[in-house]
């Protein structure tokens, strides 16, 4: 318990930095919002003024903090400040949204909503989920008010300064949490010195050991660091002034974190480590003297300092989708030492520094677009599919957050960025999801490619569409930005429940052959058999082909005799009987994929796939290798009769017992005389009407004559033959075979 004196000391405090939340905005406050801030002020004092912080500290000088950081370093306005003050409110106390609402309005209310945890989800969902749940939910605000992600932010920051007095178990589940989320979640709406902040404390909690080693050595060099910028700037400044330029030269180190990054990716020491520190030049200039100002400054840079030519970046012609604006050029320096030097506005650097704010506060109606406001439309897009459980939902948005980007032209030569490392199926969506949707194919720089192709900067990309054009599984592979990938998945759940309603009525007309009743008794007994999740998982086998008729009588066998069975297995093993062979219903569902020798043992194996590739239904056995344990090949292989004749001794009897749960390569060679549409009629029997996913697939042409391969994705030989008895029929098709 704290004295009397002592409460009276806190109260001052906290009064204290209310007024140096007051001056300090970044904003101009009218009277109206400092009533109102007032007020917000007043209200989360009297809901916080029975707690107290993991520190001992009073609760109310975290919000007060937050708003703080909320007002100065992310330069936000009056409602944000407001909403910052009572973020915790509604969670840890009686006030409630509506009175949120009838006293600060909608907007507060919004965002306040948008920063309070979900309360009441199931006791068993785990940590992660909980977490990915409140994240998904401060997201769907985002979706309306960008304000709630920068309070968050604001907050995690002023929680990550303070994370000391926490349990080292729980410092690093927030700090890890922090660097997989909020710091690239800094980065992306421009907040860089934030981010690095974060980034730097999240490794200080996670791996602390490494971070005072870093931070140890930086120290070690901070007066020589300072002493070589002041050299940097003493050999440019004139030169500058007389080009009558009135500019500042900054130096910063590196932080401990973006060290440590390139340690681990060049494999090098610290020493090794050349750009550990970069140099600033911010420069004054009208907005539209700003372009030709940064590159007359990097022209009397280059005279004195051999620039590195691969180390430009031009962020000034093509702003980075954060808003960054800068030209960035490494030159070798004094000393013979490679030195990264960054060139801004004044309006640039401070949008560097304040991201959000910043830049609306320069955005006019005669300027383009910022790039925050591209990427806050990006984002809404990937929020409109939601649907999927938190965690994925968290992992999609993480696809959002990549630092490194491209830029791309369109065939009309508009510049656009997208991820490093995006796909032709990227760009399509980018472009709109319909264009997306009925890809065919790609040019890149007026050659054709393939959809999984990385795009490079400068690349152009024209997309080919077909009516007939639509997502299928492989396109999944291929793709790299959550808008891509969320409406594939879409459109895919869509087509398997399409499928799945087919298979349905298929399932019930061969069931009454088997004089088997139809009720969700019946299914779920299917469901279990077949070791599958859904109903619909069932239906949508059955419509494939991949649950066969001969799976559908064995089940029916099973379903009029199991009490019989199961006896009779106990008497065949000595009433031991062996799981998932013979037995009742329940023993089915567990079902190994592959038994060996005579006793069907369950054994660890993998599938060969240096020569001959199998897939269930094949007739197959077991090598018992030195390194790999249990290698299965086909009785056929090529090395078949090497392996039998030499190493008998580890040959295994092999067969498959079940074969409904994963998915399996296999190649055929297609040839014969060459007729227009060929090709398409070949996919259009893979992929509508045996629903079988394609990997890859070649075709060439010669004399009137053609020959292909193509690698499918089936779930057993059955599916298979029967696709390659499909093929063979096709006018023109001479030869199918698998090899």
């Amino acid at each position: 318990m704290l004295t009397d004196k002592e409460l009276e000391l806190e109260g001052k405090a906290i009064v204290q930095r209310y007024k140096d939340l007051l001056r300090t905005s970044y904003q101009a406050l009218s009277e109206e919002d400092k009533s109102q801030i007032r007020l917000a002020f007043e209200v989360a004092v009297d809901a916080h003024q029975d707690q107290r912080r993991k520190s001992g500290e009073a609760y109310i000088f975290h919000p007060i903090a937050v708003a703080q950081i909320v007002a100065q370093e992310i330069g936000l306005d009056a409602t944000s400040i407001i909403a910052a003050l009572l973020h915790d409110v509604v969670e840890d106390s009686d006030y409630t949204l509506e009175y949120i609402e009838e006293h600060f309005g909608p907007n507060v209310a919004r965002i306040v909503n948008g920063l309070t945890k979900i309360a009441g989800l199931k006791k068993d969902m785990n940590n992660y989920s909980l977490q990915a749940e409140n994240f998904r939910k401060m997201l769907l605000t985002l979706n309306e008010d960008v304000r709630v992600i920068l309070i968050k932010i604001a907050d995690r920051y002023h929680n990550m300064l303070t994370l000391e007095s926490m349990r080292p178990d729980k410092r690093e589940k927030i700090a890890s949490e922090t660097l997989y989320i909020y710091a690239p979640l800094a980065h992306r709406v421009g907040l860089y010195n934030i981010k690095m902040v974060l980034e730097d404390l999240a490794l200080k909690y996670t791996q602390p050991e490494v971070f005072e080693r870093i931070q140890s050595q930086i120290r070690s060099q901070a007066d020589y660091n300072q002493q070589y910028i002041e050299n940097f700037k003493d050999t440019i400044e004139d030169t500058l002034k007389k080009e009558h330029i009135s500019f500042e030269v900054k130096g910063r180190m590196k932080s401990v974190h973006s060290i440590h990054r390139k340690m681990l990716a060049q494999n090098v020491s610290f020493d090794e480590i050349y750009d550990k520190f970069a140099v600033r030049i911010i420069y004054r200039a009208k907005p539209e003297e700003e372009k030709f100002l940064a590159w007359k400054i990097y022209s009397v840079i280059t005279d004195y300092f051999t620039p590195n030519p691969v180390r430009l970046r031009d962020w000034i012609t093509s702003p980075k989708s954060t808003g960054y604006e800068a030209l960035h050029i490494t030159v070798m320096g004094p000393n013979r030492k490679w030195v990264e030097v960054q060139i801004r506005s004044e309006r640039m650097h401070e949008i560097a520094e304040k991201g959000y704010a910043a830049h609306y506060k320069y955005k006019h109606g005669e300027q383009k677009n910022g790039g925050i406001d591209i990427w806050l439309n990006r984002l809404q897009e990937a929020l409109e599919n939601s649907n999927g459980n938190a965690v994925d939902f968290v992992e999609e948005f993480k696809l959002n957050l990549y630092s490194d980007e491209i830029f791309v032209f369109t065939p009309a030569g508009d510049l656009i960025s997208l991820p490093k490392d995006a796909t032709p199926l990227d760009f399509a969506f980018y472009v709109h999801t319909e264009v997306g949707m009925k890809t065919r194919g790609a040019r890149v720089n007026n050659k054709l490619v393939p959809l999984s192709t990385s795009l490079q900067s400068g690349d152009q990309v024209e997309i080919i569409t077909s009516e007939n054009a639509k997502p299928t599984t492989a396109w999944l592979d291929y793709c790299k930005t959550a808008k891509a990938l969320s409406k594939i998945r879409s459109s895919l759940k869509a087509e398997k429940k399409s499928v799945a309603d087919g298979g349905k009525e298929i399932l019930r007309r061969k069931l009454r052959t088997q004089k088997i009743k139809w009720n969700e008794e019946t299914v779920n007994k299917l469901v279990n058999h077949f070791k599958l999740k859904t109903s619909q998982d069932l239906f949508y086998r059955v419509a494939t082909g991949t649950i066969t008729n001969s799976m559908i009588k064995s089940f029916a066998s099973r379903y009029h005799n199991a009490l019989i069975s199961f006896f009779t297995s106990k008497l065949q093993r000595g009433n031991k009987p062996v799981e998932g062979i013979n037995g009742d219903n329940e023993l089915s569902t567990k079902l190994d994929m592959l038994v060996f020798g005579d006793e069907e043992e369950r054994l660890n194996y993998s599938l060969t796939t240096e020569c001959c590739k199998p897939i269930p239904g094949d007739e197959v056995f077991g090598f018992l290798t030195v390194n790999d344990g249990i290698k299965v090949h086909k009785k056929n292989c090529p090395n078949a009769v090497s392996l039998q004749s030499k190493f008998a001794y580890r040959i295994m009897k092999a067969r498959w017992i079940d074969s409904t749960q994963e998915d399996f390569y296999a190649d055929i060679n297609i040839s014969g005389i060459d007729k227009l549409g060929l090709v398409n009629s070949v996919t259009q029997v893979i992929s509508d009407q045996m629903h079988v996913g394609m990997k890859s697939l070649q075709f060439s042409e010669k004399g009137g004559t053609f020959s292909g391969s193509i690698r499918v994705i089936v779930k057993n030989n059955e599916t298979l033959q029967k696709l390659i008895n499909k093929l063979k029929k096709i006018n023109g098709v001479d030869r199918v075979i698998r090899t």
